[in-house]
């Protein structure tokens, strides 16, 4: 598997953020954003993700299982990639288990459909440390907790890319570091990881983008 992006120029407002960018990542590794704010890491991971049209260029997800290629001017990467940006995007009158019970049927692909939906949700509480949470109500959690639980949908269904802005946000020490052991089971299984972060991590296979603004051509 292959996260292709080719000459994709980005613009934000009136400005461009990324000018001819080019890169290839293959399955089993994450790709490491970084930069000062406003470099333009955001912007990348929304156009990878499909929400965000490129002023030119492509991005293409080659030898998904099942697919073939996708591409995002088609909307199809948009279907094959969990996003986990600065909202935590949670439910707060649900109970922990109960958003992660929708996000577990709402993202579920045709990998999912022999593993029921309550073990998925079980699964992903134990791995980011939520399953003393599960019955809660996310409105009573900590920020940190409800960091965890918004990451927690990367465990509730099979999606090969994962697309994560600033995700260490909120954690602590050992809340980071489950997050890490996920990223790492994941590319472990050949999965794809593209993380924007000022936070070193400690990943087994990485590679790194620096990223600076492009001012706008006169």
């Amino acid at each position: 598997m292959q996260l292709i992006a080719e000459n994709l120029t980005l613009e934000r407002g009136n400005r461009k953020v990324a000018n001819d960018l080019s890169f290839q990542l293959e399955g089993g590794t994450a790709l490491v954003l970084t930069g000062p704010n406003g470099a333009g890491k955001s912007t990348l991971l929304r156009a990878l993700a499909g929400y965000l049209r490129p002023a030119s260029g492509v991005v293409r997800l080659r030898g998904v299982e099942g697919a073939g290629e996708a591409d995002s001017e088609s909307g199809e990467v948009r279907e094959m990639c969990h996003f986990v940006g600065h909202l935590d995007g949670i439910k707060t009158h649900l109970t922990a288990a109960e958003n992660l019970s929708f996000w577990a049927k709402y993202l579920a692909g045709p990998a999912d459909a022999a593993t029921p939906v309550a073990v998925r949700v079980e699964d992903a509480l134990d791995r980011f440390a939520l399953a003393a949470l599960a019955e809660i109500p996310a409105g009573y959690l900590s920020a940190g907790q409800k960091r965890r639980l918004a990451l927690a949908r990367l465990a509730v269904a099979a999606r090969p890319l994962w697309l994560l802005d600033e995700p260490t946000v909120s954690l602590d020490a050992a809340s980071t570091r489950v997050l890490v052991d996920a990223i790492d089971a994941h590319l472990a299984g050949g999965g794809l990881a593209v993380i924007a972060t000022h936070i070193p991590m400690q990943l087994a296979r990485v590679e790194a983008i620096q990223l600076g603004r492009v001012e706008a051509q006169a």
